[in-house]
């Protein structure tokens, strides 16, 4: 909705400013009005930048995705919460969602303490507002992580469910995040990317594929769904679940699409382009003449719908919490489920 936002977290994924980009308010209105009831995504995930400098915009996208049947959720890194209360606009927009999501990681409470995040929560919960953290560590050890996690649950009683995180090479974090890239595998094996399927109106009204913030910067022609000025949900919906190359990253992932389908076929395991990242060989996928066709062809196979079928029926299965593992740190993927009802 915005790029703008009033922290400066080191390792922000748009690297937003409170001079960055913001577009006019009419473009996503627009583009939610063509929800209908026969179609319209299940979910309207509102985010930043920072989402709530357009309180507004929120409670009005929220309630225009509810007549259709779509439900709603922001997330916000709470730059308000050490005012005495939460400004009235902000509460409005609030109550408008159906779910509110708060960051919480070292960076944020290096500028928004906990003390203050946590009586935002509390007079949420006051409220009834229906709430979840979205935390990020710098690894699967991170010390930060346990004390943060830790104090939660003492504080909530387990009531507030939790998203936990790695910090991603994206934004401001690319600059000082490094990680050892995994040594490339003999075989690469399918690694289905299930974020694919997940279509991002950006701040400008670009749409594309995934939430990779990469892929509203450098907009590849693969990942390049529409513009919310002129398309409407159904397109976007149909151009994402008939894309020969979508459905093959959602399938077998992109460095096995790469490898298997790429330039590289008939010259040894994992010679693809842009082997060297999972995201990165997805953004390059476009730079190799030959693997749209392949693509094409292999997803015009009756076996491969097949297969595709299988591979819904699993992710379905795995649900929520298989989610969580996938996406985020395994080993936390549990606590997406505190407070849930039995």
């Amino acid at each position: 909705m915005t790029r703008r936002c009033p922290l400066t977290c080191e390792h922000c994924s748009t690297a937003s400013t409170m001079a960055s980009e913001e577009h006019p308010a009419e473009l996503f209105i627009r583009f939610v009005k063509t929800f209908t009831p026969d179609s319209h995504p299940q979910i309207l995930a509102m985010s930043g930048g920072e989402a709530l400098l357009r309180p507004t915009l929120v409670r009005q996208l929220a309630e225009r995705a509810r007549e259709a049947g779509t439900r709603s959720s922001v997330l916000s890194g709470l730059f308000f919460a050490s005012s005495a209360r939460i400004p009235p606009s902000i509460l409005a927009a609030i109550r408008a969602v159906d779910h509110f999501s708060v960051s919480l990681d070292v960076f944020h409470e290096r500028q928004v303490a906990r003390a203050d995040v946590f009586r935002v929560l509390d007079a949420l919960l006051g409220e009834g507002v229906d709430l979840s953290l979205h935390i990020v560590g710098r690894s699967p050890d991170d010390p930060y992580l346990e004390d943060v996690i830790g104090d939660v649950r003492r504080t909530y009683a387990d009531t507030i469910p939790m998203l936990v995180n790695l910090t991603a090479a994206f934004g401001r974090a690319r600059a000082w995040l490094t990680r050892k890239l995994p040594d490339r595998p003999a075989v690469i094996d399918a690694n289905p990317c299930a974020m694919a399927a997940w279509p991002v109106v950006g701040f400008d009204g670009t749409i594309v594929a995934c939430g990779n913030d990469d892929a509203l910067d450098q907009r590849p022609a693969h990942l390049r769904l529409g513009h919310a000025s002129v398309d409407d949900w159904a397109t976007i919906r149909a151009r994402s679940l008939e894309s020969a190359m979508l459905r093959a990253i959602r399938l077998y992932g992109p460095k096995y699409v790469a490898a298997t389908l790429g330039s590289g076929l008939g010259s040894g395991p994992g010679s693809g382009p842009g082997c060297s990242g999972y995201c990165d060989t997805c953004m390059s996928l476009p730079e190799d003449p030959v693997v749209a066709p392949r693509v094409a062809e292999r997803m015009a196979k009756p076996s491969t719908s097949i297969v595709e079928a299988e591979a819904a029926k699993l992710i379905h299965r795995a649900g929520a919490l298989g989610f969580a593992g996938r996406q985020g740190l395994g080993g936390y993927a549990h606590l997406i489920a505190l407070g849930s009802k039995p």
